[in-house]
């Protein structure tokens, strides 16, 4: 988003009409800067640090303030002892103006023609760490030889991402996940897999094959969110339910707490692979025939005719491809 200066600001919601509750907006009658101002004031909780920051002087900031308290017709900012708190609202906004501004942001640097080659920008991929070990690593060895002014940032997934994807497609360039656990917007399909099961090398018990009596007698080893959901869901309409030791929020952890023990963990075949050699585990079929899984790039619709998001699927599709025929076996 540009750098506003204290000239630029021009302030043409009504001055003296209260913002009325529960009626739409007219975004036409606002200025864009007001986002601007507002995320500085709730984030500095200070008129003076919150200018200095967008280029204001401390009266237009306090003048920006005063037109936001109007508009919203709440304080916003409440002064205790010598600082300055956020209102219930002030927090509500908090957030939400963040988020706003990382869309106006994305919206305004949408680009009609990209190249690569000579383009210079960050791509934020929102991903598990088995998907930026599996694929991830081998995207990012692509853009660094066919791109060499892009940068890649992979943020974990977070626990909100089935609640509120909208939200956060809309504040990301994409997220990698696998078919079966959101839906309703656009996706590349990159790769498939499948899950497969591991048990220490010297398992006392487990020989070359599981059994269902196995999966439901011996202690688990599981990945504590949702995005498994489709394998989980698969093991309760067999009426497996898994006696869970361990839990943890990574997948690359699964085979290292596997070892050694008496445990078993469903994990993905290519990340079983991938580990093998740090890991003294072995790979066992599951006693039945599972599902698979289909890694996949979504994004948020806002971005489908945008130059710069065509070439990063296109790019992550052509990577995509060269691991498809292996199968995750």
């Amino acid at each position: 988003m540009p750098v506003i200066h204290e000239k630029d600001v021009r302030w043409s919601a009504t001055p003296n009409t209260p913002y009325s509750k529960g009626k739409p907006v007219n975004l036409a009658r606002l200025d864009l800067n007001l986002v601007v101002a507002l995320r500085a004031l709730l984030e500095e909780r200070n008129v003076t640090r919150a200018g200095q920051r967008v280029g204001l002087s401390q009266p237009a900031m306090s003048a920006a303030l005063s037109r936001l308290r109007r508009h919203f017709d709440d304080d916003l900012l409440a002064r205790v002892g010598g600082h300055y708190e956020l209102t219930a609202l002030g927090q509500v906004l908090l957030d939400r103006t963040s988020t706003a501004y990382d869309v106006l942001e994305r919206l305004f640097s949408s680009q009609a023609e990209f190249d690569p080659a000579v383009e210079s920008r960050e791509f934020k991929l929102v991903a598990s760490d088995y998907a930026v070990s599996v694929f991830g690593a081998e995207l990012a060895r692509v853009v660094h030889e066919e791109a060499p002014g892009i940068r890649l940032r992979f943020a974990q997934t977070p626990p909100t991402v089935v609640d509120d994807t909208a939200t956060l497609l809309s504040t990301v360039d994409g997220l990698l996940m696998p078919h079966g656990v959101i839906s309703d917007f656009p996706a590349t399909d990159l790769y498939d897999d499948r899950w497969i099961f591991v048990v220490a090398d010297d398992h006392p018990t487990v020989t070359d094959r599981l059994t269902r009596q196995d999966l439901a007698d011996l202690p688990w080893v599981t990945y504590q969110r949702t995005y498994d959901a489709p394998a989980v869901r698969q093991l309760g309409m067999l009426g497996v339910e898994p006696r869970v030791e361990v839990s943890v929020d990574s997948f690359q952890l699964l085979p290292l707490l596997v070892a050694g023990t008496r445990r078993i963990a469903m994990v993905q075949a290519r990340l079983a692979r991938l580990l093998a050699p740090i890991a003294p585990v072995r790979v066992v079929e599951p006693p039945y025939e599972a599902v698979s899984l289909q890694e996949a790039l979504w994004w948020h619709p806002v971005h489908t005719h945008d130059a710069a998001h065509i070439w990063l699927r296109d790019t992550a599709a052509r990577v995509g491809a060269r691991l498809s025929p292996q199968h995750g076996g």
